[in-house]
């Protein structure tokens, strides 16, 4: 008695598919600047003292954030990275970030003190 509408759960080859993780797909969407209101906060915690800008809420796939990312550091003269899915700026940029952001059309919010 063959029951061909349940799907395999175990090969030899590939181990238990059961334990397996489905894919994430990386097609995540991006949303127009216009339809975005971007949060810039100011964080220093666990990072010894040291001041990063982070860019939040941000709705873009991995190599358009990293496109971002890269301007960012280019208007900033500074180092960063993208964690997470928010894009870190080393230093206090908020001002600097918030007039490049609003000039590639997005909506600003500085955040935190």
């Amino acid at each position: 008695m063959s029951n061909n509408n349940n799907p395999t759960v175990w090969s030899s080859e590939q181990g238990d598919l059961r334990k397996q993780e489905p894919k994430k797909s990386d097609a995540t969407t991006s949303l127009t600047p216009q339809d975005q209101t971007v949060y810039l906060h100011r964080d220093s915690k666990g990072r010894s003292g040291k001041t990063v800008t982070i860019i939040k809420k941000l709705t873009l796939n991995e190599e358009r954030m990293k496109e971002l990312a890269k301007k960012l550091k280019q208007v900033c003269g500074s180092g960063g990275t993208v964690k997470d899915g928010e894009i870190e700026i080393q230093g206090e940029h908020r001002e600097k970030i918030a007039e490049a952001l609003k000039k590639l059309g997005y909506k600003v919010k500085i955040a935190g003190g």
